[in-house]
Protein backbone atom coordinates (compact mmCIF):
# COMPACT_ATOMS: atom_id res chain seq x y z
CA UNK A 1 0.00 0.00 0.00
CA UNK A 2 1.21 3.52 -0.72
CA UNK A 3 0.42 6.66 1.27
CA UNK A 4 -2.16 7.91 -1.23
CA UNK A 5 -4.07 4.62 -1.10
CA UNK A 6 -4.21 4.84 2.68
CA UNK A 7 -5.49 8.42 2.51
CA UNK A 8 -8.13 7.42 -0.05
CA UNK A 9 -9.37 4.65 2.25
CA UNK A 10 -9.57 7.05 5.18
CA UNK A 11 -11.35 9.70 3.10
CA UNK A 12 -13.98 7.16 2.06
CA UNK A 13 -14.55 5.97 5.65
CA UNK A 14 -14.49 9.50 7.10
CA UNK A 15 -16.74 10.99 4.37
CA UNK A 16 -14.05 13.52 3.40
CA UNK A 17 -14.00 12.32 -0.22
CA UNK A 18 -16.67 14.71 -1.47
CA UNK A 19 -19.50 12.50 -0.19
CA UNK A 20 -20.75 14.39 2.89
CA UNK A 21 -23.34 13.21 5.37
CA UNK A 22 -26.58 15.16 5.08
CA UNK A 23 -29.28 13.55 7.24
CA UNK A 24 -29.73 12.38 10.79
CA UNK A 25 -29.52 8.77 9.62
CA UNK A 26 -26.26 9.58 7.81
CA UNK A 27 -24.85 11.06 11.02
CA UNK A 28 -25.84 8.03 13.05
CA UNK A 29 -24.32 5.61 10.55
CA UNK A 30 -21.11 7.66 10.34
CA UNK A 31 -20.52 7.77 14.10
CA UNK A 32 -21.38 4.10 14.47
CA UNK A 33 -18.97 3.21 11.66
CA UNK A 34 -15.95 5.14 12.96
CA UNK A 35 -16.76 4.62 16.67
CA UNK A 36 -15.57 8.05 17.76
CA UNK A 37 -14.70 11.42 16.27
CA UNK A 38 -13.92 15.00 17.17
CA UNK A 39 -16.47 17.69 16.45
CA UNK A 40 -13.80 20.09 15.11
CA UNK A 41 -10.16 19.51 14.10
CA UNK A 42 -7.42 20.27 16.60
CA UNK A 43 -4.09 22.01 16.13
CA UNK A 44 -1.76 20.14 16.13
CA UNK A 45 -3.83 17.57 14.30
CA UNK A 46 -5.02 14.37 15.97
CA UNK A 47 -5.33 11.24 13.85
CA UNK A 48 -9.09 10.76 14.12
CA UNK A 49 -12.06 11.81 11.94
CA UNK A 50 -14.13 14.92 12.61
CA UNK A 51 -17.87 15.33 12.49
CA UNK A 52 -17.47 18.68 10.72
CA UNK A 53 -15.26 17.04 8.09
CA UNK A 54 -17.90 14.39 7.43
CA UNK A 55 -20.57 17.10 7.23
CA UNK A 56 -18.63 19.21 4.72
CA UNK A 57 -17.23 16.22 2.80
CA UNK A 58 -13.64 17.48 3.04
CA UNK A 59 -10.76 17.67 5.49
CA UNK A 60 -9.24 20.93 4.26
CA UNK A 61 -10.03 24.48 5.42
CA UNK A 62 -12.07 23.38 8.43
CA UNK A 63 -12.38 25.81 11.35
CA UNK A 64 -11.21 24.89 14.82
CA UNK A 65 -13.62 25.34 17.73
CA UNK A 66 -12.32 28.88 18.34
CA UNK A 67 -13.49 30.02 14.88
CA UNK A 68 -16.47 27.74 14.35
CA UNK A 69 -18.95 30.46 15.36
CA UNK A 70 -18.17 32.36 12.13
CA UNK A 71 -18.59 29.38 9.81
CA UNK A 72 -22.17 28.56 8.67
CA UNK A 73 -21.13 24.96 7.96
CA UNK A 74 -20.31 24.52 11.63
CA UNK A 75 -23.72 25.83 12.70
CA UNK A 76 -25.55 23.28 10.55
CA UNK A 77 -23.28 20.45 11.67
CA UNK A 78 -23.79 21.39 15.33
CA UNK A 79 -27.58 21.20 14.99
CA UNK A 80 -27.35 17.66 13.61
CA UNK A 81 -24.81 16.67 16.26
CA UNK A 82 -27.05 17.93 19.07
CA UNK A 83 -29.97 15.89 17.71
CA UNK A 84 -27.67 12.88 17.66
CA UNK A 85 -26.88 13.38 21.34
CA UNK A 86 -30.51 14.04 22.19
CA UNK A 87 -31.56 10.72 20.63
CA UNK A 88 -28.68 8.88 22.39
CA UNK A 89 -27.10 7.67 19.17
CA UNK A 90 -23.84 9.06 20.57
CA UNK A 91 -22.46 10.50 23.80
CA UNK A 92 -19.96 13.19 24.65
CA UNK A 93 -16.67 12.44 26.35
CA UNK A 94 -14.81 15.76 26.74
CA UNK A 95 -11.35 14.20 26.75
CA UNK A 96 -9.65 16.47 24.21
CA UNK A 97 -9.97 19.86 25.83
CA UNK A 98 -12.39 22.38 24.42
CA UNK A 99 -13.65 20.49 21.37
CA UNK A 100 -16.36 17.87 21.68
CA UNK A 101 -15.33 14.22 21.48
CA UNK A 102 -18.24 12.10 20.27
CA UNK A 103 -18.49 8.37 20.97
CA UNK A 104 -21.02 6.01 19.41
CA UNK A 105 -23.53 4.32 21.69
CA UNK A 106 -21.99 0.87 21.09
CA UNK A 107 -18.44 2.03 21.91
CA UNK A 108 -19.24 4.32 24.84
CA UNK A 109 -19.30 1.57 27.54
CA UNK A 110 -15.65 0.82 26.73
CA UNK A 111 -14.68 4.46 27.15
CA UNK A 112 -16.50 4.55 30.45
CA UNK A 113 -14.75 1.36 31.51
CA UNK A 114 -11.42 3.04 30.75
CA UNK A 115 -11.83 6.53 32.22
CA UNK A 116 -15.15 6.64 34.08
CA UNK A 117 -15.85 6.63 37.81
CA UNK A 118 -16.19 3.07 39.11
CA UNK A 119 -18.73 4.14 41.71
CA UNK A 120 -20.88 6.83 40.05
CA UNK A 121 -23.63 6.46 42.65
CA UNK A 122 -21.36 7.66 45.44
CA UNK A 123 -21.59 11.27 46.55
CA UNK A 124 -18.69 13.49 45.57
CA UNK A 125 -16.41 14.18 48.51
CA UNK A 126 -14.16 17.19 48.88
CA UNK A 127 -10.87 17.46 50.68
CA UNK A 128 -7.13 17.37 50.15
CA UNK A 129 -7.25 14.00 48.35
CA UNK A 130 -10.37 14.64 46.35
CA UNK A 131 -10.29 14.95 42.56
CA UNK A 132 -13.04 17.56 42.73
CA UNK A 133 -13.17 21.13 43.96
CA UNK A 134 -15.85 22.18 46.47
CA UNK A 135 -17.67 24.10 43.73
CA UNK A 136 -17.72 21.00 41.50
CA UNK A 137 -19.30 19.04 44.33
CA UNK A 138 -21.98 21.71 44.77
CA UNK A 139 -22.65 21.84 41.03
CA UNK A 140 -23.01 18.07 40.91
CA UNK A 141 -25.55 18.15 43.74
CA UNK A 142 -27.61 20.73 41.87
CA UNK A 143 -27.53 18.76 38.62
CA UNK A 144 -28.37 15.55 40.46
CA UNK A 145 -31.40 17.17 42.08
CA UNK A 146 -32.70 19.47 39.32
CA UNK A 147 -31.21 18.20 36.05
CA UNK A 148 -31.42 18.49 33.13
CA UNK A 149 -30.48 22.06 33.92
CA UNK A 150 -28.78 25.05 32.27
CA UNK A 151 -25.80 27.02 33.58
CA UNK A 152 -27.94 30.08 34.23
CA UNK A 153 -30.28 28.08 36.40
CA UNK A 154 -27.30 26.61 38.28
CA UNK A 155 -26.03 30.11 39.03
CA UNK A 156 -29.43 31.14 40.37
CA UNK A 157 -29.52 28.15 42.72
CA UNK A 158 -25.88 28.41 43.85
CA UNK A 159 -25.85 32.18 44.08
CA UNK A 160 -25.77 34.77 41.34
CA UNK A 161 -22.34 36.09 42.38
CA UNK A 162 -20.63 33.05 40.84
CA UNK A 163 -18.99 33.82 37.51
CA UNK A 164 -19.75 31.85 34.36
CA UNK A 165 -16.07 30.91 34.11
CA UNK A 166 -16.19 29.33 37.57
CA UNK A 167 -19.24 27.29 36.59
CA UNK A 168 -17.47 26.21 33.40
CA UNK A 169 -14.44 24.97 35.38
CA UNK A 170 -16.69 22.95 37.68
CA UNK A 171 -18.56 21.43 34.73
CA UNK A 172 -15.24 20.53 33.10
CA UNK A 173 -14.07 18.72 36.24
CA UNK A 174 -17.24 16.65 36.35
CA UNK A 175 -17.30 15.99 32.61
CA UNK A 176 -13.72 14.72 32.50
CA UNK A 177 -14.63 11.93 34.92
CA UNK A 178 -17.88 11.26 33.02
CA UNK A 179 -20.09 12.15 35.98
CA UNK A 180 -22.25 14.56 33.92
CA UNK A 181 -22.96 15.16 30.23
CA UNK A 182 -24.65 17.61 27.91
CA UNK A 183 -28.01 16.23 26.89
CA UNK A 184 -29.45 19.11 24.86
CA UNK A 185 -28.78 22.59 23.52
CA UNK A 186 -31.14 25.42 22.71
CA UNK A 187 -30.11 28.76 21.33
CA UNK A 188 -32.12 30.72 23.91
CA UNK A 189 -31.10 28.79 27.04
CA UNK A 190 -27.78 27.21 26.04
CA UNK A 191 -26.68 23.70 27.00
CA UNK A 192 -28.61 21.43 29.34
CA UNK A 193 -26.66 19.19 31.71
CA UNK A 194 -27.65 15.99 33.48
CA UNK A 195 -26.06 13.22 35.53
CA UNK A 196 -24.61 10.67 33.14
CA UNK A 197 -25.80 7.68 35.18
CA UNK A 198 -29.38 8.93 34.87
CA UNK A 199 -29.02 9.72 31.16
CA UNK A 200 -27.59 6.37 30.00
CA UNK A 201 -27.74 3.86 32.88
CA UNK A 202 -27.34 0.73 30.75
CA UNK A 203 -24.11 1.91 29.13
CA UNK A 204 -22.71 3.00 32.50
CA UNK A 205 -23.47 -0.34 34.16
CA UNK A 206 -21.81 -2.20 31.31
CA UNK A 207 -18.70 -0.03 31.59
CA UNK A 208 -18.53 -0.35 35.39
CA UNK A 209 -18.32 -4.15 35.11
CA UNK A 210 -15.54 -4.07 32.52
CA UNK A 211 -11.83 -4.38 33.31
CA UNK A 212 -9.45 -1.68 32.10
CA UNK A 213 -7.55 -4.22 30.00
CA UNK A 214 -10.74 -5.38 28.29
CA UNK A 215 -11.89 -1.83 27.62
CA UNK A 216 -8.49 -0.71 26.30
CA UNK A 217 -7.95 -3.62 23.90
CA UNK A 218 -11.45 -3.12 22.47
CA UNK A 219 -10.84 0.61 21.98
CA UNK A 220 -7.41 0.13 20.42
CA UNK A 221 -8.91 -2.39 17.99
CA UNK A 222 -11.73 0.01 17.10
CA UNK A 223 -9.23 2.83 16.62
CA UNK A 224 -7.18 0.84 14.11
CA UNK A 225 -10.40 -0.05 12.28
CA UNK A 226 -11.33 3.65 12.26
CA UNK A 227 -8.02 4.95 10.85
CA UNK A 228 -7.44 1.88 8.59
CA UNK A 229 -3.75 1.67 9.55
CA UNK A 230 -1.49 3.53 11.98
CA UNK A 231 2.01 3.49 13.33
CA UNK A 232 2.29 2.21 16.88
CA UNK A 233 3.51 5.62 18.08
CA UNK A 234 0.37 7.21 16.62
CA UNK A 235 -1.84 4.79 18.56
CA UNK A 236 0.08 5.49 21.76
CA UNK A 237 -0.17 9.24 21.17
CA UNK A 238 -3.94 9.11 20.73
CA UNK A 239 -4.62 7.02 23.84
CA UNK A 240 -2.08 8.85 26.02
CA UNK A 241 -4.86 11.39 26.60
CA UNK A 242 -6.72 8.73 28.60
CA UNK A 243 -4.11 6.32 29.99
CA UNK A 244 -0.36 5.71 30.21
CA UNK A 245 1.57 4.69 27.12
CA UNK A 246 2.82 1.52 28.81
CA UNK A 247 -0.72 0.18 29.12
CA UNK A 248 -1.35 0.99 25.46
CA UNK A 249 1.76 -0.96 24.41
CA UNK A 250 0.57 -3.93 26.48
CA UNK A 251 -2.80 -3.84 24.70
CA UNK A 252 -1.14 -3.67 21.28
CA UNK A 253 1.18 -6.60 22.11
CA UNK A 254 -1.79 -8.65 23.31
CA UNK A 255 -3.66 -7.99 20.06
CA UNK A 256 -0.57 -8.85 18.01
CA UNK A 257 -0.11 -12.08 19.94
CA UNK A 258 -3.76 -12.97 19.31
CA UNK A 259 -3.22 -12.15 15.61
CA UNK A 260 -5.91 -9.51 15.72
CA UNK A 261 -3.31 -7.07 14.33
CA UNK A 262 -0.45 -7.40 11.95
CA UNK A 263 2.15 -5.03 10.52
CA UNK A 264 1.96 -3.77 6.96
CA UNK A 265 4.21 -1.43 5.00
CA UNK A 266 2.71 1.85 3.84
CA UNK A 267 5.37 3.60 1.83
CA UNK A 268 8.43 3.50 4.08
CA UNK A 269 6.44 3.19 7.32
CA UNK A 270 5.49 0.04 9.22
CA UNK A 271 1.88 0.26 10.39
CA UNK A 272 -0.60 -1.75 12.40
CA UNK A 273 -3.73 -2.86 10.67
CA UNK A 274 -6.46 -5.46 11.03
CA UNK A 275 -5.85 -8.35 8.63
CA UNK A 276 -8.71 -9.33 6.35
CA UNK A 277 -10.64 -12.41 7.46
CA UNK A 278 -9.36 -15.65 6.04
CA UNK A 279 -11.71 -17.34 3.56
CA UNK A 280 -13.45 -20.30 5.12
CA UNK A 281 -13.96 -23.49 3.17
CA UNK A 282 -17.38 -25.07 3.25
CA UNK A 283 -17.50 -28.11 5.51
CA UNK A 284 -17.45 -31.35 3.49
CA UNK A 285 -20.78 -33.03 3.22
CA UNK A 286 -20.98 -36.08 5.44
CA UNK A 287 -21.61 -39.37 3.72
CA UNK A 288 -24.29 -41.56 5.19
CA UNK A 289 -23.61 -45.28 5.20
CA UNK A 290 -26.41 -47.58 4.11
CA UNK A 291 -28.49 -48.63 7.08
CA UNK A 292 -27.35 -45.62 9.19
CA UNK A 293 -30.24 -43.82 11.00
CA UNK A 294 -30.83 -40.23 9.89
CA UNK A 295 -33.01 -37.54 11.40
CA UNK A 296 -35.89 -36.24 9.34
CA UNK A 297 -37.02 -32.63 9.32
CA UNK A 298 -39.56 -31.76 12.03
CA UNK A 299 -43.20 -31.96 11.16
CA UNK A 300 -45.27 -28.82 11.20
CA UNK A 301 -46.09 -27.90 14.75
CA UNK A 302 -42.65 -28.87 16.04
CA UNK A 303 -43.20 -32.59 16.51
CA UNK A 304 -40.08 -34.47 15.40
CA UNK A 305 -40.37 -37.06 12.72
CA UNK A 306 -39.38 -40.59 13.60
CA UNK A 307 -35.86 -41.74 12.90
CA UNK A 308 -35.59 -43.58 9.62
CA UNK A 309 -32.76 -45.34 7.90
CA UNK A 310 -31.17 -45.08 4.52
CA UNK A 311 -32.30 -48.22 2.65
CA UNK A 312 -29.61 -50.75 1.93
CA UNK A 313 -28.75 -51.40 -1.68
CA UNK A 314 -30.01 -54.81 -2.92
CA UNK A 315 -27.34 -57.45 -2.98
CA UNK A 316 -26.34 -58.73 -6.40
CA UNK A 317 -27.77 -62.16 -7.22
CA UNK A 318 -24.94 -64.22 -8.65
CA UNK A 319 -26.90 -67.47 -8.79
CA UNK A 320 -28.52 -68.54 -12.10
CA UNK A 321 -31.90 -70.25 -12.05
CA UNK A 322 -31.36 -73.39 -14.13
CA UNK A 323 -34.97 -73.45 -15.24
CA UNK A 324 -34.82 -69.93 -16.57
CA UNK A 325 -31.50 -70.65 -18.24
CA UNK A 326 -32.97 -73.63 -20.01
CA UNK A 327 -35.90 -71.52 -21.22
CA UNK A 328 -33.45 -69.14 -22.82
Amino acid sequence: MIEQELQDLRDAKWHTNGQPIRTQDDAREFIESVGFCLMYPLRPAVLVPTFLGAWTGAHDNLPTWQHAYADPRAKDAMEVMVRTLRQKFAFEAPLFGDTDFLVSASVFPYFYGLVGDRNPRAAIKTGNRSEYSPLAAHVFSVIQKDGPITKNRMREILGGELSEAAIDRALAELSMKLRITRVDYRAEQGAYWDVLLRWCPDEIREGMNMSIAEALTALVSKYIECVVAAEQVEVEEFFSTFIGRGRVREAINALLAAREFQFTHVGTRSMLHIPPPKPTMAAPRKLVRPGQPIARRPRRGGAPRPMTAVPKAPEANTEINPTEAEKE
